[in-house]
């Protein structure tokens, strides 16, 4: 499958991918509206920030819990019951007169509903697309990931100028209603992938058959760290280019949808395989400049260029689905993106506590650098681990002749 024609005529495809788009405009749409009410209401940028990113260190809880479910939980019911859960969660947080406590209490909920949501999408994906089109596929759904952030935060701020932030997280909560509906109606019914019931041991279970293989452990870590410190630089635009954070984002989002393209499209399979490092480290190496605190058409050039780098999750993935079961792929997923969106909190809050001490430039650089370094090192343990590979292999061969 090397067409996006092909992917659109696959049957189930284009309402699967129209549903995840509505729920991702949802998604920025209600973030953005939530972290301008916190913030009014407590003039604390620490807090306006983590209403955003809190769910995501939720979600952590979710990947020790309750990733089970990803497999064991029939998909269309999953994904339509995870869209209405996030519609009445989304409604309650529009409530008046909700304490801040309360806030991050249902923001700790939608985490941990999140965390489940995401393994059964991209377990889901796997199996509506042959083998040969799930890169391709995957690159479609991250293309429109970014292009809702774009339009989700360029119609959420638009919307905020001219209705509260209640009204905004209402109808935040009509577009998670709207996928859930699409979700019902345009996915065929199908049984779960495994047998069995959610439970806290069999996500510990599988949990430790994942991470008990190397090549999978390195796969993993790919996918969380490198890109997890490279989102704390993108969450320094405000505070590095206050008028002009919006333009650097849609950089970042025209970058990262290049990327996509380039990889999911035109890059032959046979070449995927090798460009996982390369893309991670074009992915931090352009964040280095900041360091000489560049203005923002430059700021913009370097970020749009970054971004591009993002199409390294394309390869990474199309290796841990070469690397797991078949009946273990939701779970393997959403473990992959429970990790991915725990680090990207933890980075911001690393990311702005550099900047709180030094400056923005400098904690730009600083994740830069770091993801620089993780990269290089996971290379180097990749390298070893192919040449044990091998080592044994030769051993293994050599052994008959040896003992005759």
């Amino acid at each position: 499958m090397r067409s996006y024609r092909d992917l659109f005529r696959t049957p189930e495809f284009t309402p699967f991918f129209l549903s995840y788009a509505a729920y991702n405009a949802a998604l920025t749409i209600g973030g953005l509206a939530l972290a301008t009410h916190v913030y009014r209401a407590t003039d604390s940028p620490l807090l306006s920030a983590m209403s955003m990113f809190g769910p995501q260190l939720a979600q952590v809880l979710g990947a020790t819990f309750l990733l089970s479910g990803a497999d064991r939980l029939a998909p269309r019911s999953a994904l339509a019951g995870t869209g209405l859960a996030f519609a009445a969660v989304t409604a309650v947080l529009a409530l008046p007169g909700l304490p801040i406590w309360a806030v991050f209490g249902v923001l700790l909920v939608q985490g941990l509903i999140a965390s489940l949501g995401g393994g059964v999408t991209g377990g889901l994906l796997n199996e509506i697309l042959p083998k040969d089109g799930f890169v391709l596929g995957r690159s479609v759904f991250n293309m429109a990931s970014g292009l809702m952030q774009v339009i989700g935060f360029a119609t959420g701020g638009a919307l905020l100028a001219l209705l509260s932030p209640r009204t905004c997280l209402l109808l935040a909560a009509a577009l998670y209603a709207l996928s859930a509906l699409g979700y019902r109606l345009g996915l065929t019914a199908r049984p779960p992938r495994a047998p069995g019931r959610l439970s806290v041991a069999a996500t510990r279970r599988t949990n430790a058959f994942l991470w008990s293989s190397r090549p999978r452990r390195l796969t993993y870590l790919g996918l969380w760290i490198p890109n997890g410190l490279v989102v704390g630089c993108d969450s320094l635009y405000v505070s590095y280019a206050p008028q002009a954070a919006g333009a650097l984002f849609a950089c970042g989002a025209l970058g990262m949808f290049v990327g996509d393209v380039l990889v999911g499209r035109f890059v032959p399979p046979a070449l995927r395989p090798r460009l996982a490092t390369p893309l991670l480290l074009l992915l931090a190496t352009p964040y280095l400049l900041f360091a000489l605190r560049p203005g923002v058409v430059v700021a913009g050039v370097a970020v749009c260029l970054s971004n591009a780098g993002f199409a390294a999750s394309l390869v990474q993935m199309e290796r841990l689905m070469s690397l797991t079961p078949d009946d273990m792929a939701g779970h393997a997923f959403g473990l992959r993106s429970a990790g991915m969106l725990t680090m990207q909190g933890v980075s911001a809050a690393l990311a702005g506590t550099v900047a709180q001490l030094t400056s923005p430039a400098t904690g730009m650089t600083a994740m830069a650098a770091a993801s620089v370094a993780v990269t290089l090192t996971l290379a180097g343990w990749e390298r070893s681990s192919r040449s044990a590979k091998r080592g044994v292999i030769t051993t293994d061969l050599a052994a008959p002749s040896s003992r005759e």
